[in-house]
């Protein structure tokens, strides 16, 4: 009996010796393309799947994204009520590494304030270019363009584009919609840090914010052909604790002949911004916060 187990142990010994080179190989061998120079290659239209645009925190379905007061609980804003489900707020999961966006107190108020008042204030909504990082992970495909000399990424949304500076460029010289962005090479993983960002831009519809001393630093790791990890760590110590990170994939578009669509939604906001100029428009907007007040009164 003993010799059988001295005979088990050696059989159990050597097969885990045997299968150590081939487990550390799959570990290490990391099948990605790659440049002539040797680095990863991030050439490709990529897109999130996932509604992080929504709440990067996580959240219940809501009716809308903007509620008013009701009779028993809140109800869409007059604006959004008759899109109904098309309207609705799915759940979100979050993206917030450790749960929750580490506001100070007294920031969380305008926070809330942005909430309430989605509808005028989400520079979304407006198409307003989105900012870093929730350019990435809107609803809409954007674009890498790779050299050994230049990164640059092109987003469906507003026409929005980033050169990604390859040699420090120093201090922003002007706040910008996009910010301006530096990339360097840490082994395989491409950083990028942004900063002189429009303290305008907001993270998500949510109403989560920042101030103009944001700085975002991005990192994009090509785990295979197809799929990026992609993580941003913002750092603003006028509202946030602590610095927070959001990590999500981006995955390749794999429709043959696929190119990246343009959503110039410049034209699609007209009314909106100018409507009330428009004959009748007045009209219009006066009705339309007569049944706000109205909605809001009961």
């Amino acid at each position: 009996m003993t010799k059988r187990i001295h005979l088990l142990l050696i059989f159990l010994v050597a097969g885990l010796v045997a299968c150590a080179p081939i487990e550390q190989a799959a570990e290490t061998d990391t099948d990605i393309p790659r440049t002539p120079g040797g680095k990863p290659d991030f050439n490709g239209i990529w897109q999130v799947l996932m509604n992080a645009n929504d709440n990067l925190e996580p959240a219940p379905p809501k009716a809308a994204y903007q509620l008013v007061p009701g009779d028993f609980v809140p109800i869409p804003h007059p604006d959004v009520v008759s899109i109904g489900a098309v309207g609705a707020v799915p759940a979100s999961f979050g993206v917030v590494e450790g749960g929750t966006i580490p506001y100070k107190p007294e920031a969380l108020t305008r926070r809330d304030e942005n909430a309430a008042n989605w509808l005028e204030n989400d520079p979304e909504i407006k198409c307003y270019m989105p900012g870093v990082p929730r350019a990435t992970y809107m609803p809409h495909p954007f674009q890498i363009f790779q050299s050994e000399s230049a990164f640059f990424i092109a987003y469906s949304f507003a026409g929005s584009v980033r050169n990604v500076f390859l040699e420090d460029p120093g201090p922003a010289p002007l706040d910008s919609w996009m910010g301006q962005s530096y990339g360097y090479w840490e082994g395989d993983t491409f950083v990028v840090e942004v900063t002189g960002l429009d303290d305008r831009t907001w993270f998500d519809r949510a109403g989560n914010y920042h101030t103009y001393q944001l700085k975002v630093t991005e990192r994009y790791d090509l785990v295979d052909e197809n799929i990026i990890m992609y993580s941003a760590t913002m750092e603003d110590p006028e509202i946030f604790e602590r610095p927070w990170t959001i990590r999500m994939p981006l995955y390749r578009r794999l429709e043959e002949g696929y190119e990246l669509p343009q959503f110039k939604c410049v034209e699609f906001v007209e009314e909106l911004m100018y409507g009330q100029y428009r004959k009748g428009g007045e009209f219009e907007q006066r009705l339309r916060r007569e049944m706000l007040e109205e909605a809001q009164s009961n």
